[in-house]
This record gives C-alpha cells, structure tokens and sequence, in this order.
C-alpha cells in the first residue's frame, strides 16, 4: 500500500533553530513528537524539547534534572566505562542516561499552520526523583472540560507514564506516576464507555512477550486496571519490534480508530492503523496491513536519529484528519489524511 499522507509543503513547521533554549549554557538539539488539542478557538501543540550543552570535542555531555537545578555531566569519548553507539542513549558504568533532557512547551496558531509561542503560559518541566532525565512525548486528551497529559517520565527509576491535569494550561495538578515503569506510550480516549475511562499504553519486555499495545481501564482517570493485551508486533513486517499508540482513539460509526506507530529491526518508524469495537475496545476489529505513511522526505530520513515519523496528537475536522508529527527525531511537521480513506485500508478478521 502506498503512503497516503498529504504531507503540509511547509515541513518542517518548526525546527530546533526556531526557539530559544530554556537555560543559558543549553542547546535545542531536537522538536519531538508534539501532543495536540484545542484551546480558545486556536490550535496548540505541547511539544517535546531535547536540550543539552554544546558538545565539545573527545566528550560527551549531558545535563540531568537536581533538586537545586540542572547538573551537567560530562565523560571523555575514550572512557573504556562509555557504550555511547546511540544518539539517544548512553551507558557509563552500567547506568544508561539520557544524551539529552526534555521539557514540554507550548505553540499555538490560529491557522494550524504557522505557531507561535504566547509568553504567558508555562514551560513544563519534569519534578521529583521519577522525572530527572525528563518528561516525553506528552499525549493530550479533552474529557468533560479537563485536559488529562499523559507523558513518558524518565529517571534512573526506569521509564513510566506520569499525568497533569489542567483545566485552563495555567495551574496544573500532579498526579505522579499513573503506570510505573517500564510503560510509555499512554493515549486516554476522550470519551467514557460504561461509564468508564478508557487508556492505551505500552508495556516494554526485554525478554518473555514483547512491546504491545494494551488496553486499561479505570473509573477515575487516575488509578487503571483490567489491563489487556490488544495489539502485537508482526514478525517480518514494518511493525515487526515495537509497537505504541499515539493520540487518542477517533471514534467514527465503524468503531474506534487509532493511529499508532511501529518499527522494525532497523528502527525505522512507520504509522499504521486499527479499529476497536466501539463498545468493547479490547476487541480489535480490523488493521492495516501496510503503513499509511513511512519515512520518505529529507527531513523524515535525515536528522537527530533519522527513518523516523512518529505522531502523538491530531486535529479532527469531518472527514479531514491534522497529524501533527515529528520527523527524524528532529522536527516538527504536517499531514493531512482522510478518515474514509484510511477506513477504506483496514484488512477486517486479522490473526496474530
């Protein structure tokens, strides 16, 4: 199947070069896979900032969250202690760190085209010991006047999924660590069923099962149970190593349709798509066979850590779906598909 993203002949929206770091002595060395939703009749984006300091020569360094402010740490490239082989992550006497730390920040736009960043709303920073290497990859979801944040928190702990809730993007209130590690990739539907909130994630296993996506349940939005296992990988195909949702489901009259990303062996990043029941979403209907849209432009291919498309939000309007994504691990970018189209795609009666 072909890629059928209507890419914006904008991209990239936004790049590191566009906004200014959060602390002096810091660099932006990547725009990640922003959360989106609306706000005061404008478009925002909550977008995942990378900082780290200028590298030098023969060492790398990397800032890491204290309670006083950030620390910097820097190793020699030749230390026989450093496994540095990617650009994400290190290890240095068997502790793995982050290369860079992350902050969420919001833009927003009138058009959903051009963004800016308004001065009166705060940058969101990771808080306590489960959040010092950051917070990530922030999900946004719209439940009865209240944005629920789903993120990825990062620390020595492991990585887990934490939530903010808001009312107003002003004042938030902490709800800590909702799925304790190793999770991520947490997309809350944006509307109750039975009763009941409703979340994807994502389990990591390094060894027996696999990364999958899982379904949750929970009558509070806060504390989730009843976890099941919804989606796998498929062996010899683009979603062959890892699966994870990106935004929240869209509900249309063929049940809930939800966007979500896979890579293969090679870390290559592609979108797919599958279709849950509309009032037992632990049953998965149908799935795409092939991507809807793979790594093919410059700025997908080439970048912090490239062969990579990876959304976390979108804008509905009828038919007409706005992911917002980012590309190589490096930009933000745009594209438009449509909801009957990437109906059309899904292969129904699928077997692991």
């Amino acid at each position: 199947m072909a890629d059928i993203a209507q890419r914006f002949t904008q991209n990239p929206i936004l790049s590191p070069k566009d906004l200014v770091p959060s602390y002096e002595g810091l660099e932006i060395a990547c725009l990640l896979n922003p959360g989106v939703f609306r706000f005061e009749n404008k478009i925002w984006l909550l977008i995942r900032v990378a900082e780290r300091p200028q590298q030098k020569d023969g060492v790398i360094s990397f800032p890491i969250l204290k309670d006083n402010g950030i620390e910097i740490i820097e190793i020699k490239e030749s230390d026989p202690n450093l496994i540095a082989s990617d650009p994400r992550v290190i290890n240095y006497k068997g502790v793995d760190y982050l290369t860079t730390l992350s902050h969420l920040r919001l833009f927003c736009s009138e058009d959903g085209l051009n963004f800016y960043e308004p001065s009166d709303y705060p940058l969101l920073q990771g808080e306590g010991s489960d959040e010092t290497f950051g917070i990530e990859d922030c999900r946004v979801a719209l439940i009865e006047k209240t944005y629920y944040l789903t993120f990825t928190a990062v620390s020595e702990h492991g990585v887990g999924v934490g939530m903010r809730t808001t009312k107003n993007w002003k004042s938030f209130e902490k709800h800590g660590m909702i799925i304790p590690p190793h999770n991520k990739d947490c997309a809350i539907f944006e509307e109750k069923i039975s009763g009941k909130f409703y979340a994807l994630h994502r389990p990591s296993s390094v060894g027996l099962g696999g990364n999958y996506i899982w379904l949750g349940e929970s009558l509070d939005g806060i504390h989730w149970g009843n976890h099941k296992c919804i989606l796998k990988t498929r062996k010899n195909k683009w979603d062959s190593e890892r699966v994870g949702a990106g935004a929240a489901p869209i509900k249309t009259d063929k049940g809930w349709l939800e966007i979500y990303h896979g890579a293969n062996a090679e870390n290559q990043y592609c979108l797919g798509t599958f279709l849950m029941d509309l009032y037992n979403p632990s049953k998965v209907l149908a799935q795409t066979d092939e991507p809807i849209m793979k790594p093919t432009e410059d700025y997908e291919l080439n970048g912090f850590f490239g062969q990579v498309v990876f959304t976390n939000g979108h804008i509905i309007n009828g038919d007409e779906l706005t992911i917002y994504y980012g590309a190589s691990d490096e930009f933000v970018c745009g594209a438009q598909f449509s909801i009957q189209e990437i109906l059309s795609k899904l292969i129904y009666n699928i077997t692991e």
